[in-house]
């Protein structure tokens, strides 16, 4: 009878790990959005150079190499950095309510001197229309995405006054995009609210 018993739990386990994922099993990383883009990006690069590599260019190519090796060991999350001297709005995941009215970001706000906690997906900082900032060329209220994998530190130049972004590529949301609420409000009014106080893990 225990031999049953035995024999009966061990074929248990031996269909579970065969039919079953493995909890321990890689995540689908070739699915991530942001996979997708990092290593189209990185096959045009490499298309577009002929003979030797600028430094500048062989730069960029490790750092995307670094970032697409980011997301395929499951780093699926963002992380911002807030040294600008105010408020800074940033996006998260929406509740359900915001995703209801098609907005899968919802906004945030991140203290001066904060940075969002590790597993907590920043997904890009919204930048408002009186807002200058450096190597962006900007027309109004902006939002720029940031990939998975990725530190993004907004700072601002104590000399010019305007903000500088760490991202050698950062990219404006194109305004058609679907999921991204980019309203009309000034730094005075990002500077009036209340910072969030964000924990590890889902986004809320």
């Amino acid at each position: 009878m225990k031999f049953l018993k035995v024999a009966l739990v061990v074929a248990v386990m031996l269909v579970n790990l065969v039919i079953a994922q493995p909890s321990w099993a890689d995540p689908n990383y070739r699915q991530n959005p942001d996979y997708i883009a990092v290593t189209k990006t990185l096959k045009e690069l490499k298309e577009n150079v002929q003979g030797a590599i600028p430094d500048s260019v062989q730069q960029r190519i490790d750092e995307l190499e670094y970032q697409k090796q980011a997301i395929k060991s499951g780093t699926a999350w963002g992380q911002c950095r807030n040294e600008s001297g105010a408020n800074l709005a940033i996006y998260g995941t929406g509740s359900e309510e915001s995703e209801e009215s098609g907005n899968k970001n919802q906004l945030y706000f991140l203290g001066n001197g904060q940075t969002t906690p590790d597993q907590w997906d920043c997904q890009g900082v919204y930048l408002p229309s009186n807002v200058k900032v450096a190597s962006l060329d900007k027309t109004g209220a902006a939002a720029v995405k940031i990939m998975d994998g990725t530190q993004i530190l907004v700072k601002k130049n104590p000399k010019t006054s305007e903000l500088e972004l760490n991202l050698p590529d950062a990219k404006i949301v194109k305004s058609d995009e679907k999921g991204w609420f980019i309203p009309n409000v000034s730094q005075a009014f990002i500077n009036s609210r209340i910072p969030n106080t964000f924990s590890g893990g889902d986004n809320g």
